[in-house]
């Protein structure tokens, strides 16, 4: 007998830019998500309008970050596209796009705003 907790889950063609094509939502001025997996982890898109931007956060358990087109920034540095950023739990930091971006996102735990 076969659980549902033992069929992968494929998204099929999310390169170089199916994404694009995904359903997204109102996330935080200026960034939509587009949930792949909710729960604890989570793995999502998230879209910055161009000079969108996250308040400054605190990582409860590691965030893998995996810039897929343009770039995204943080107090640390600015990451184009390939790019794969991982923050550690207890890191803080805020984001933002100068120029926009989509990014793949995996959060470990939800993060706490600290601003």
């Amino acid at each position: 007998m076969s659980d549902s907790a033992d069929v992968p889950t494929v998204f099929a063609g999310l390169l170089p830019d199916g994404w694009a094509s995904m359903t997204f939502e109102p996330f935080r001025e200026g960034v939509d998500i587009c949930h792949l997996l909710r729960g604890a982890p989570a793995l999502a898109l998230l879209r910055y309008a161009k000079g969108a931007s996250v308040p400054r956060h605190r990582h409860t358990g590691l965030e893998t970050i995996l810039v897929l087109s343009g770039s995204q920034s943080d107090d640390r540095g600015r990451y184009g596209a390939g790019a794969l950023v991982l923050n550690p739990e207890g890191s803080v930091h805020r984001v933002w796009s100068e120029d926009g971006c989509t990014v793949l996102i995996q959060w470990e735990r939800p993060v706490e705003f600290v601003d």
